[in-house]
């Protein structure tokens, strides 16, 4: 009988920025992580990530695979990225079909908030719950299911 391979967080083949903060235990492979950036515990950022400078990244988010945040953002507590919109009625069998993700600058996601493959501006926040379904093309406060705007900046 052979025992499972045990399973191991950690940091690899990552290219950090100057004054990096991460707390570990992390998940972090195949990323990039921008300047005075902070990592905080039980994150996961997935290869192909790039994270702009002095960017807040709180316990429990998940940033897959072709997503890019800009400068001075902040993610926080449970945020989840999506790159795969189950466009076959399941799980994609082929990283062709996944999709991309681009935060500007200075954009604020809320806890526990859904973005699915979109583009959100510099300048917006994401309410606490909301799933982001669609491209946000004006700064402002964006909540609900699926987020909508609340307020302009």
């Amino acid at each position: 009988m052979t025992t499972p391979e045990t399973p191991s967080s950690g940091i690899v083949e990552v290219i950090f920025g100057k004054d990096v903060t991460v707390v570990q235990p992390v998940n972090l492979y195949g990323c990039a992580i921008g300047e005075s950036s902070f990592v905080a515990p039980f994150v996961e950022i997935q290869k192909g990530v790039t994270i702009g400078k002095q960017c807040r990244i709180q316990s429990h988010a998940f940033i897959c695979d072709l997503v890019t945040i800009g400068d001075d953002c902040f993610i926080s507590h449970g945020a989840m990225f999506i790159n795969d919109l189950f466009a076959t009625g399941g799980p994609a069998a082929k990283p062709e079909l996944w999709r991309s993700t681009k935060l500007g600058n200075r954009v604020s996601i809320g806890t526990n908030a859904t973005i699915l493959p979109v583009k959100i501006c510099d300048r917006a926040v994401i309410g606490a719950g909301a799933v982001v379904t669609r491209d946000i093309t004006e700064p402002g406060f964006y909540v609900g299911n699926p987020a909508r705007l609340l307020r302009r900046l």
